[in-house]
């Protein structure tokens, strides 16, 4: 009997489990679309940014963000691609709580090509973004970028140039350095200047204010200050340089000289100087071709010159090599280059800067010395 008893009740504990997943299942198959579309419901407000709390953030996107890609052709022009790290970007637009669904962001650019249309930038993002407009915002043209002004002031180097755009977040002093000595700028005054340093674009980034994009492309951003060069060079300086004996180039170094010397009421007097000596290197007041600029000394060593200074060994030190240096030494405004292509006529050789923080002009030598003596300045 007791054995006979025990196979019911298998069979009863069998049945009971039956039943109850059978009623499980059916609880799954009626809840699974429930849980479905919820789920379905929360993507797509995350895709179309629907319910979303008012947010913004600022998010940076360096280089790190991107395989970049760059091709130099036998003209020495430069392409470059770029393909975004999705996975970074959208940890970041994560964390910045722009998004709730990474992997999500990820599948929809791969479906969107999102990777290709990034670009390495700054931008202004907020919460009624959808996917497809974060993506947008991100890229090259967008209105999100964050821009910023800056003034290059008159009388900058290449080198205190790009330190300065670096300070203003645009760009990387290193990496615009290597586009100033490499790529192959399609302006008609620069194609005589090989390539090779980043000293052959001293003179020609035209000191102005600008408008720049936070982490703009380097190239763009040297092409901005060059096209503003070429706004400024009029069709009356070109046709005057191109009927004169000195080129654009020896026109700009004179202008580095006067911009970095002049005390801002002088520049047609200093012009009027150094084109003196330059074209009368015998002359009786003996400079014997010399320009004796002190702001080439300051262009080799970076500091105030001093009497050892003189003896440097260095193409641009007018002290000991006569004639003009070989490349500008700052980049000159607008009112030095008027100067240099129509400088005052003046019998002036010589000049020095007085206690008043102004310069005197002189036809000699022993007459300067002569007015030194009388300032502070000098003794």
């Amino acid at each position: 009997m007791p054995q006979e008893n025990r196979t019911p009740r298998r069979r009863s504990r069998r049945r009971g489990r039956t039943a109850s997943f059978t009623a499980l299942y059916i609880v799954v198959l009626l809840c699974l679309p429930v849980i479905l579309s919820a789920v379905i419901w929360i993507g797509a407000n995350d895709v179309l940014a629907l319910n979303k709390p008012e947010h913004s953030a600022t998010i940076v996107l360096t280089e790190d963000y991107f395989t970049i890609r760059t091709k130099t052709d036998q003209d020495g022009n430069v392409t470059t691609t770029y393909n975004a790290k999705m996975g970074k970007v959208a940890s970041l637009l994560k964390k910045n709580d722009l998004i709730e669904f990474k992997a999500l962001f990820r599948l929809f650019s791969t479906a969107t090509d999102g990777e290709k249309k990034l670009r390495p930038g700054a931008y202004h993002l907020n919460t009624e973004m959808d996917y497809r407009s974060l993506i947008a915002g991100m890229g090259a043209h967008s209105d999100s970028r964050v821009v910023v002004e800056v003034t290059i002031p008159e009388g900058y180097t290449v080198a205190q140039t790009f330190q300065l755009l670096e300070d203003n977040g645009v760009a990387s002093a290193e990496v615009l350095t290597e586009y100033a000595a490499s790529y192959n700028y399609g302006f008609s005054f620069l194609q005589d200047i090989p390539l090779g340093d980043a000293t052959r674009l001293e003179g020609f980034l035209f000191p102005d204010t600008y408008e720049f994009y936070v982490n703009h492309d380097p190239k763009y951003v040297i092409n901005k200050m060059l096209q503003n060069f070429d706004a400024n060079y009029t069709d009356e300086m070109r046709d005057f340089v191109a009927s004169s004996k000195y080129s654009l180039r020896e026109y700009l170094t004179v202008a580095s000289l006067i911009e970095r010397e002049t005390d801002g009421t002088d520049r047609g007097k200093i012009a009027s100087v150094i084109f003196n000596r330059l074209e009368n290197p015998n002359a009786s007041a003996g400079t014997n071709g010399y320009l004796q600029v002190d702001a080439t000394l300051v262009y080799i060593t970076g500091h105030a010159p001093t009497a050892a200074d003189k003896e440097i060994d260095s193409p641009y030190n007018t002290y000991k090599y006569p004639g003009l240096p070989p490349t500008p030494i700052a980049n000159p405004g607008l009112k030095s280059l008027k100067a240099t292509l129509d400088p005052d006529n003046t019998g002036y050789f010589f000049y020095a800067l007085g206690d008043d923080g102004h310069h005197r002009f002189f036809t000699d030598y022993n007459s300067m010395r002569n007015w030194m003596n009388t300032q502070a300045l000098y003794q």
